[in-house]
């Protein structure tokens, strides 16, 4: 068995001595003629995966410092980049136990047929994370979807002791490890909407820029709280259902699915400024526009 661990859908690569190798970013595809002008970006931790994996391997860690540090996360009064290098430090346990208990985490069934469905339709889904990121690639594979693009973090393990590296943060903000807005808004500049799918307090700066938003648990909080237009879920097989409707009515009438609608930035250096690991009290996010898609019971 191979003593290094690694992040196959990051560039989270190893090389001939045991040092972490990154890789370009993950391309977006251009839009093409005829296709929907719609992209799909899904959260793993409690979204994809039923329980949160990142937080799982850190349950023999838990202490009052690290749940103190975790409530500040939640609350935005600190970012995710430097909780998780704090958090990598700690870990003691063999990596190969470690993919084991992720392995062995509960995922959503209806995630493997929900993206046939996109992908038959030429709309790209895409897994965005801001954790560990290691257990992504072998989950996907697991559930038949180890096709997909993975953007997250390179987390490797080096005689048998982690490192974590960020290939996918913002180039000149240290705040998240992985930054889910400016996927948002790569798919965006391609022409696209994008359709968020969340459940959490790392989807907040996604959910704030995106064209439709399908939020449970926490983000459903953060989306309230900030008037963003969201849906409850409750399974993939509810967006599912949904999405066969908008292509439904897009085929009789492409009108019915209008293009990305760019908000104004309330998060990263166009207004915290540049070099920045912490987020500033941030000034109150704009609602969406676009779309009003409210508040939909689930």
């Amino acid at each position: 068995m191979s003593k290094e661990i690694t992040d196959r859908g990051t560039g989270g690569l190893v090389d001939a001595s045991g040092d972490p190798v990154t890789s370009a970013p993950v391309p977006v595809p251009p839009l093409v003629a005829g296709q929907p002008p719609l992209a799909i970006l899904v959260d793993y931790d409690g979204t994809i995966a039923q329980t949160d994996v990142s937080d799982a391997l850190m349950t023999p860690y838990f202490t009052p410092e690290w749940h103190a540090r975790t409530a500040d996360y939640d609350a935005g009064r600190t970012g995710s980049r430097r909780l998780m290098e704090w958090e990598i430090e700690l870990i003691t346990a063999d990596p190969h136990e470690l993919s084991a208990l992720a392995a062995a985490q509960p995922h959503d069934e209806g995630f493997a047929p929900f993206v046939r469905r996109a992908e038959a339709a030429g709309i790209p889904v895409e897994v965005v994370s801001d954790g560990f990121g290691f257990f992504i690639g072998p989950a996907l594979e697991a559930l038949g979807v180890g096709h997909l693009p993975v953007v997250t973090a390179a987390t490797t393990f080096t005689r048998g002791r982690p490192s974590i590296a960020f290939p996918n943060g913002h180039p000149t903000c240290f705040v998240c490890g992985t930054c889910k807005r400016n996927r948002v808004l790569a798919h965006q500049d391609a022409g696209r909407a994008v359709v968020f799918i969340g459940d959490g307090a790392s989807d907040r700066y996604a959910a704030g820029y995106s064209d439709h938003v399908w939020a449970k648990e926490q983000l459903i909080d953060l989306c309230r709280k900030h008037g963003w237009a969201h849906r409850p879920w409750r399974d993939f097989a509810d967006i599912e259902a949904w999405l066969a409707g908008l292509l439904e009515a897009w085929t009789v009438d492409p009108a019915t699915l209008p293009g990305p609608a760019r908000r104004p930035f309330f998060c990263g250096p166009e207004v915290w400024g540049e070099g920045r690991w912490e987020p500033l009290p941030p000034a109150e996010p704009p609602p969406a526009t676009g779309e009003a898609e409210g508040d939909v019971p689930g």
